[in-house]
């Protein structure tokens, strides 16, 4: 690993996209996710990624110039053609047509296909409820995961994130419904770490702690069958209300040269009047509870990535040395940082 500062990242980040053609906002955009994702310690979804994206804009599978195109179903609900958009611009987009329908009808929802990999779904949800609205954002990916009783990789990770506005910061939950995603084990691949017991089988359907081996077979399902059927369910009602290809059929998200065809989900709804206090006492409630043994306290989700950004700001950002060298590579520059 080494310790790079936040500000060389995001300029290095910046440098890469913009001598790939992307216009300055949309490439803002693109790297304020990667970095984000960087920040709270979830590097599956950061700068590994940004090295595959260049790849698929010079290969004319993601288009680096579109916000992609609205058409809308009724008052309430925005079809969205990504027409191979940046995951996050199109998205961004499609939030802000929806804000007003939400804000007028209670509830409004954006189903996007034809659009690239949109990374952390809590970015989107934290975004959404940091402007007064709660917010259910669903997405699929590659078949990855086997199926509870099974050991072919046949159904999606397909996260789930929700964001709830409260009278502080934001509640947002951000889950796969696999144990892991696959770019978390692409990730300890490039530190040469071995995965814990449990995250995967391999191509034989043998459980594995290597990331290579893991990489060829499947990951397990989430809280065994109900993470199985959970994520089933949502790789059944993204496809339904995008048109989006099913299980073995999509592509594009772990790769250079695919299309990519998954689809995402957007609810965007306007809560009742006056509860935020209410669900902000609810809250510090749960997190002041006594802890149990063996916990020094009660967490609620997204503290320890809250604390993680924090210190990263502070102190810098440890990068997968590969991942730093690629990234260089992609403008020629020069090598910075040192040893984490």
């Amino acid at each position: 690993m080494v310790l790079v500062p936040v500000d060389s990242v995001r300029r290095q980040a910046l440098a890469a996209l913009g001598m790939a053609g992307v216009p300055a906002s949309h490439a803002e955009t693109q790297v304020a996710l990667l970095l984000d994702a960087e920040l709270r310690g979830v590097p599956s979804h950061g700068l590994l990624r940004l090295e595959r994206l260049v790849h698929r804009i010079g290969n004319g599978v993601a288009n680096a110039e579109t916000k992609g195109r609205h058409s809308w179903r009724g008052t309430g609900f925005l079809a969205v053609d990504g027409e191979r958009g940046l995951g996050p611009v199109v998205a961004l987009a499609a939030i802000e047509a929806l804000l007003p329908r939400a804000r007028e009808n209670g509830v409004a929802i954006a189903a996007i296909a034809n659009s690239n990999h949109i990374g952390m779904l809590a970015w989107y949800a934290e975004k959404i409820a940091a402007q007064g609205f709660a917010a259910i954002v669903m997405t699929t990916s590659e078949a990855l995961v086997h199926p509870w009783g099974g050991y072919r990789a046949l159904v999606g990770t397909n996260p789930i994130a929700i964001g709830v506005p409260t009278a502080g910061q934001p509640f947002v939950m951000d889950t796969a419904t696999g144990v892991v995603s696959m770019g978390k084990i692409h990730d300890h691949a490039h530190r040469k770490a071995p995965i814990p017991q449990g995250w995967a089988l391999d191509r034989d359907g043998n459980p594995t702690t290597d990331a290579e081996a893991a990489k060829l077979g499947a990951i397990s399902p989430m809280a065994e069958g109900k993470g199985y059927a959970l994520g089933l369910a949502i790789e059944l009602l993204v496809s339904a209300l995008t048109g989006a290809a099913l299980g073995t059929d999509v592509k594009g998200t772990l790769d250079a040269t695919a299309v990519c065809n998954k689809g995402d989900i957007f609810i965007v709804l306007n809560p009742a009047a006056g509860v935020a206090q209410s669900l902000s006492a609810y809250l510090d409630l749960v997190r002041a509870s006594p802890p149990a043994k063996g916990f020094d306290r009660v967490l609620l989700p997204g503290d320890r990535s809250a604390a993680t950004r924090e210190s990263r700001l502070r102190d810098g950002l440890p990068v997968a040395d590969e991942v730093w060298q690629r990234m260089l590579a992609l403008t020629g520059a020069k090598v910075e940082g040192e040893p984490a």
